[in-house]
């Protein structure tokens, strides 16, 4: 609206408002990919969102992920702490490497493996999905010794 103002419709905003998710309350339970341990904030089922799925995810030192991808769901990951290598491709043939402040985009079907660069911190990242629920399709790949540095 010219005038700055918002128009809305008359729900109830008490209800159907801002939902608050507290760091206790979010959920182990989602789809597990091997060497992360994933949780849930906000999806369709646990707090009624209507577009988008976050949660965060945590990788040991030296560990990495089994290879996956999340169907046609984008995802986006942000580098909280630590050092992340994201290999992806059908032989994991790429490879790059990001820290904290730094984001990972992650087209539909891209097969991707993330692996903690440091062998004495863990990585912490927050991850967001374009869709209400978890999807992982967890894969096997028959990865390249010597992936490319992009």
């Amino acid at each position: 609206m010219p005038d700055g103002s918002v128009k809305h419709d008359a729900r109830n905003w008490r209800e159907n408002g801002i939902r608050r998710v507290l760091d206790g309350e979010r959920s182990a339970e989602t789809p597990e990919t091997m060497g992360m341990g994933r949780l849930v904030a906000i999806s369709g089922s646990r707090t009624g969102s209507s577009r988008l799925w976050a949660g965060t995810n945590l990788i040991k030192p030296g560990a990495k992920t089994g290879p996956h991808h999340h169907g046609e769901l984008e995802s986006i990951i942000y580098i909280v702490r630590g050092h992340a290598l994201m290999r992806w491709g059908e032989r994991l043939e790429y490879i790059t490497k990001a820290g904290p402040g730094d984001w990972f985009l992650v087209p539909p079907y891209v097969p991707h493996q993330e692996l903690n660069a440091s062998e004495t911190e863990e990585l912490h990242c927050v991850l967001v999905r374009s869709g209400t629920e978890e999807v992982v399709v967890n894969i096997k790949v028959d990865p390249v010794a010597e992936p490319e540095w992009i």
